[in-house]
């Protein structure tokens, strides 16, 4: 259906997108897990938003599902992060910085979020394979099975690298805000 869709057949988004919807939703429910608890943002926006930005600027170019999966995930990091900027554009203060990687993982401010966004796009331009794992692992909240398969490596290399990426955001997060712990 990706494949028809993508070779422009109108009838095959409709019938892809009851399949992915679920799925998607999901991906939106776990990129919002972490985000506080007052977030205007619903699981259903970040989808539709998401998915008009993907029929927009990617419709054609998905090589397989993984790829259409991991463009959503990022889309939704980038909504999510925008969304944090317009609020501190309207709200400037302070505030306590935190973001954790371990166990339960929460971004508890705006500024957490722009901070993460910051240095994960620094990641990026260091490692984008990195860059990718943590997208999928801490946005999309995937497991290390999952982003194993859709980084087609194995669960032990995406440990080693999820360990790997923590510890480096950890460090450019604190190095760009003096007030995280």
């Amino acid at each position: 259906m990706l494949r028809s869709w993508q070779q422009g057949d109108q009838a095959a988004l409709g019938e892809l997108l009851p399949v992915i919807y679920e799925e998607l939703r999901g991906l939106a429910r776990r990129s919002l897990r972490g985000e506080r608890a007052d977030h205007s943002l619903q699981a259903t926006a970040l989808v539709h938003e998401a998915f008009l930005r993907l029929v927009r600027q990617e419709g054609s170019n998905f090589s397989d599902r993984a790829h259409f999966f991991g463009a959503a995930a990022r889309l939704m990091r980038q909504i999510l992060v925008d969304h944090a900027r317009a609020r501190l554009a309207e709200k400037r203060g302070g505030g306590v910085v935190r973001v954790t990687f371990d166990g339960e993982e929460a971004v508890e401010s705006d500024e957490a979020l722009i901070a993460l966004d910051e240095a994960l796009t620094a990641l990026a331009a260091e490692d984008p394979q990195q860059a990718r794992l943590v997208e999928l692992r801490y946005f999309s909240g995937l497991t290390i099975e999952e982003t194993a398969v859709l980084l087609q490596t194995s669960p032990a290399t995406v440990k080693r690298s999820w360990a790997t990426a923590r510890a480096w955001l950890r460090r450019e997060i604190r190095r760009s805000t003096p007030t995280s712990a």
